[in-house]
């Protein structure tokens, strides 16, 4: 066997949650992936994938879109093509953020929500977001290229208290 590492292949990000209580308002959750550039890994994002869109080359680009947590199995994942990821990107930061409407939730108030990050059949990472109750949004994976070109997952749960729109911007900020 080799010490080497290929690094991730194709990982998937899946979020479920439960549905909101009878009659009231259905609890929105919504996966995002923003891809920065290996030149400004901090910056600005090169581009944001989430419902309704994918990267221009194909390598990120999401299965499932729920607005209400209904069904069976997961909710809502994005799935990211490490193997055909362009030499220009250098991390790829996974969030999950909370739509306000119409009235304020965080994720203590939403049943159940959890999120699982796989590649084929093998679990890398879960949570439940439990450490992050109080809040809004939330980053849970950051994938970055490695000096060697192979990708490997930061696996963790960072916090935000933002709305949908200042999440996707500070989502990808270092952190302190």
């Amino acid at each position: 066997m080799s010490g080497f590492s290929k690094g991730l292949g194709k990982v998937e990000v899946a979020l479920r949650w439960d549905p909101s209580p009878a009659g009231a308002p259905a609890h929105d959750l919504d996966l995002i992936a923003a891809v920065y550039l290996a030149s400004d890994p901090y910056g600005s994002p090169a581009y944001l994938v989430h419902f309704d869109s994918r990267s221009p080359d194909g390598t990120v680009y999401m299965s499932r879109d729920s607005t209400t947590g209904k069904g069976f199995g997961d909710d809502e994942a994005v799935t990211v093509e490490f193997a055909r990821q362009p030499e220009a990107h250098g991390r790829i930061v996974v969030g999950v953020v909370i739509q306000q409407r119409p009235d304020r939730l965080v994720f203590g108030d939403v049943a159940n929500p959890e999120v699982h990050i796989r590649e084929g059949y093998t679990q890398l990472a879960r949570d439940d977001f439990s450490t992050v109750a109080h809040c809004t949004a939330a980053t849970v994976a950051e994938f970055v290229r490695t000096p060697g070109g192979a990708w490997r997952l930061n696996p963790g749960v960072r916090g935000f208290d933002l709305e949908p729109d200042e999440f996707t911007a500070a989502m990808g900020a270092r952190a302190v």
